[in-house]
């Protein structure tokens, strides 16, 4: 397939995506992949393919996606660092992350780095160091304000998104609705069917948050409506998680766990341990209300474990992180602690990194 054959089909799959037909436009790139003999053209439709896997949640494609590319730039550095930040592999994540906003700054490339700062942001909301949360994509937002008078709004309808997500974490719920309401503004205009369920997703998480739940679940169940429709497996998880929520909200906590039920199901053919993890917690309090103890030592012991699996806590003192709201400091590694255990105790050199290359021998 030449150089001509290879626009034209990348031009169709676009036109197949934007149609709402993601499968057939994956199929069309898969055969340019295969076929194209052009270096330009075969890393631009990787890129389509890794953008396509990102927005229906298949992180696992995404990884092998980006594995054909030859040449680890800007742009599949932080397309590995979202795909490892779906499945819950936060100190890879965070590695390619800031490889991606070194090429950012080296490059002078603003454009990306707002799309690296808007991932950050959505890295530590799911850490729960919200001040970072809500740091980072304010920051995407005055790079669009400076330098994107040529963009396409997209990028700040997800500043904007981002920062709704950050403030509602922080209790701040007015702040939160009125940037969720420009994000899903945008949204409508451009037809952009996975940020309008993102954007319906945080509307009912912010009626949440206010025990609203009669106001919250006709939104989950319109956001969950878009992410089975464009196949956001990791977006369906946290609308089935909101639901159960409610349920418990309104103490029908049979109906709270059968939404953990299909999470738990999605979670886990998806590989978010994340998502597993706050089931688990979930659960925990669900039996603990019924008073089933063999249950909730059973979500106890997989809720650790789950902490264990992804590292989630800090080298330093012990503790879990993730639980409440904690600033937090990455070392040079990625490996990140409390920030206030690294300002008392300091350090030389990350113990997280010491401990990983002690030989068992030695141990």
């Amino acid at each position: 397939m030449g150089q001509d054959q290879t626009k034209q089909q990348i031009e169709k799959g676009l036109h197949l995506y934007q149609s709402n037909q993601t499968e057939k436009a994956l199929q069309v790139w898969m055969r340019v992949l295969e076929k194209s003999a052009d270096p330009a053209g075969r890393f631009r439709v990787l890129g389509c393919l890794i953008t396509a896997h990102a927005e229906m949640g298949r992180y696992k494609d995404m990884l092998k996606g980006t594995t054909v590319s030859l040449q680890l730039n800007g742009q599949v550095s932080l397309s590995m660092g979202n795909a490892f930040l779906g499945l819950s592999i936060f100190q890879k994540a965070l590695e390619c992350f800031e490889k991606a906003l070194r090429y950012a700054h080296n490059n002078d490339d603003k454009m990306l780095e707002c799309r690296v700062c808007c991932s950050l942001g959505n890295f530590y909301a799911q850490i729960k160091d919200y001040e970072k949360a809500l740091f980072f994509p304010c920051k995407a937002a005055e790079l669009v304000n400076d330098y994107g008078a040529g963009w396409s709004l997209k990028y700040r309808a997800m500043s904007q998104y981002h920062m709704a997500v950050a403030y509602r974490k922080l209790g701040r719920l007015a702040d939160a609705m009125d940037c969720c309401e420009e994000s899903m503004k945008i949204a409508l205009q451009h037809g952009d069917r996975p940020l309008q369920a993102l954007c319906l997703l945080c509307f009912a998480d912010i009626h949440l948050s206010r025990r609203d739940v009669q106001t919250a679940f006709p939104r989950y169940d319109s956001a969950m409506s878009i992410m089975t429709e464009i196949g956001n497996r990791l977006g369906q998880i946290q609308v089935l998680l909101g639901v159960a929520k409610c349920w418990m909200i309104q103490k029908e906590l049979d109906k709270a766990l059968e939404s953990i039920e299909k999470a738990q199901e999605l979670a886990e053919g998806l590989g978010n341990k994340l998502g597993l993890l706050k089931l688990h917690c979930l659960c925990e309090r669900i039996y603990r209300t019924k008073g089933l103890q063999r249950e909730l030592r059973d979500h106890v012991v997989k809720f650790h474990e789950c902490v264990e699996e992804m590292e989630l806590y800090c080298g330093m003192c012990g503790e879990s992180i993730g639980e409440k709201n904690n600033q937090l400091q990455a070392l040079p590694c990625s490996h990140f602690f409390h920030l206030k255990c690294l300002q008392t105790n300091g350090t030389r050199g990350c113990p997280n990194c010491r401990r990983l290359s002690v030989k068992p021998g030695y141990v």
